[in-house]
């Protein structure tokens, strides 16, 4: 079992910036590819990014790309999704995930086993 805690989430101006932690607890979680993923109302969940269990690799959607920047921090247990220019459209409870074991990164939710219990960030115009 891996726990998964976010952390970070808040209301932002459009424009603004957010730094999300996800801190995780368990299983070893060097061994686990981590994704970012979120949903806003009414919407599906969608992968937002995803890290290599070494951090060698990363996937972003496009909507995120040039934007946001996920990483980790292995020593600590953590991955982290900074946020920067953040549109009202970003808006949505943002979700941790850990995926397989030393694997790369995967855009797929089924991808996914352990999911934190989400962390809402409401981006203003």
């Amino acid at each position: 079992q891996v726990q998964l805690v976010e952390s970070g989430g808040g209301l932002v101006q459009a424009g603004g910036s957010l730094r999300l932690s996800c801190a995780a607890s368990g299983r070893t979680f060097s061994n686990y590819a981590m994704g970012w993923f979120r949903q806003a109302p009414g919407k599906e969940r969608e992968i937002v990014a995803a890290i290599s269990w070494n951090g060698k690799g990363t996937y972003y959607t496009n909507s995120v790309k040039g934007r946001f920047t996920i990483s980790r921090d292995n020593a600590k247990n953590t991955v982290s999704l900074q946020m920067n220019s953040l549109k009202p459209e970003d808006t949505a409870v943002y979700y941790c995930a850990a995926g397989g074991r030393y694997s790369g990164p995967d855009y797929r939710m089924a991808a996914y086993d352990y999911w934190g219990q989400g962390t809402q960030v409401t981006v203003s115009s």
